[in-house]
């Protein structure tokens, strides 16, 4: 079947976050929607059909995961990530940024420091700090237009940290980590007693030519010292069904975390959550080639835009996902004139670098691209005529 990623669909009025929250954040709502890492293309008919088949079934009641779900998640790993997994070493997560959360309470007091690389997704930066941790940050080196890690700087950050939050992909920048820089984080981490956790919610959408690694595969370092999470979420765009899947080797570790899961009264999750993520999994695969081909075409014309028209703005291209990270450093405005020159004059809605590590990401933001052609044509162009003059 061939999937037309071309279709707009009006979504606001439809509680998106994407769409119908800009105006808080913003200040305004009359913005083309491009920061929040939802796609603006349908969810996998796949999906649809299964949660309509379960509706017109007519009960809606108490689930949980069973076999055949977890069959679908065992066999995604399996052909994905090189990973087998058992039954017994996975358990449903409501998002992976309530796992993560779960899992600074479970394993940290507060007070301990926690370490994450700058750059990142937000919620890396919040979650320590909310749960009174310390936040002990690993700035990335930005070279050849591809983020790498700064293993001296981590070298000397690492002592005295219990926990390092690891975005496998990396988000914002898409880089996808090499088994090598992996398994010499494993290495750093276990030497120092530090434990791992993995979130790798972008590693199915890795593009073409480039290969993702889960960190367990890499090392016995790796494997008996991490947590990983990984989702259907933003693989499929069902991330308002919150289903992700932890996945924990190591026996100690797991019982440690199922026993909090279990104290804190979570069990089973959203009946829609475990039936699309099973659908996906098991049948969404000839919509996430073609969803892929279309990014990297989106990619392409983002990257050939800037360079023609926007020499100024230097982006990051990722290797995995639909971001990209953008510097317009080179125009010479504060940030906050960068900012309300995207807002008030081109009328586009970009993340701001500031919310990925503070001051250090002043004039950078992030732009999503997971949208049809013709909304990606005309943020660009919006952008391209805001900064002329």
């Amino acid at each position: 079947m061939k999937y037309n990623f071309d279709e707009v669909f009006p979504r606001k009025g439809s509680a998106s976050v994407k769409h119908d929250l800009m105006k808080p954040f913003f200040g305004t709502d009359d913005l083309l929607p491009m920061w929040v890492a939802d796609m603006d293309f349908k969810a996998p008919d796949c999906v649809l059909d299964a949660i309509r088949k379960r509706c017109d079934q007519g009960f809606l009641g108490y689930t949980f995961g069973d076999s055949s779900y977890f069959g679908a998640v065992i066999d995604w790993f399996a052909k994905y990530y090189s990973i087998k997994a058992e039954k017994r070493e996975l358990h449903y997560i409501p998002g992976i940024v309530v796992g993560i959360a779960f899992c600074i309470q479970a394993f940290t007091k507060p007070g301990d420091k926690i370490l994450i690389n700058t750059p990142v997704y937000p919620p890396f930066v919040n979650l320590p700090v909310n749960n009174g941790r310390e936040l002990v940050t690993n700035k990335l080196i930005l070279k050849n237009g591809r983020f790498e890690i700064d293993f001296d700087d981590l070298e000397r950050k690492v002592a005295g940290c219990k926990m390092m939050l690891l975005s496998n992909p990396h988000n914002p920048g898409g880089t996808v980590w090499s088994r090598d820089d992996l398994v010499r984080i494993a290495e750093i981490c276990k030497r120092n007693g530090v434990l791992v956790i993995s979130d790798e919610i972008h590693a199915d959408l890795t593009l073409p030519c480039y290969k993702h690694t889960s960190f367990s595969t890499v090392s016995d370092d790796a494997k008996s010292n991490c947590i990983t999470f990984i989702a259907p979420s933003k693989t499929f765009n069902i991330a308002g069904l919150s289903s992700s899947i932890a996945y924990i080797p190591e026996k100690s570790i797991r019982d440690t975390y199922f026993e909090y899961l279990e104290a804190s009264e979570f069990a089973n999750g959203n009946i829609f959550a475990y039936i699309g993520a099973e659908a996906a999994f098991r049948y969404g695969e000839d919509w996430l080639v073609q969803l892929k081909e279309y990014l990297v075409e989106n990619i392409a014309i983002a990257d050939d835009f800037f360079k023609k028209n926007m020499p100024e703005v230097k982006a990051v291209l990722p290797e995995a996902s639909y971001l990209l990270w953008l510097d317009f450093n080179a125009f010479g405005l504060s940030h906050e004139e960068l900012q309300n020159r995207l807002i008030n004059k081109a009328k586009v809605a970009l993340n701001s670098g500031l919310t990925f590590g503070g001051d250090d990401y002043a004039g950078f933001f992030r732009m999503n691209i997971g949208c049809p052609r013709s909304i990606l044509k005309e943020a660009l162009d919006r952008i391209a005529k805001a900064f002329k003059g």
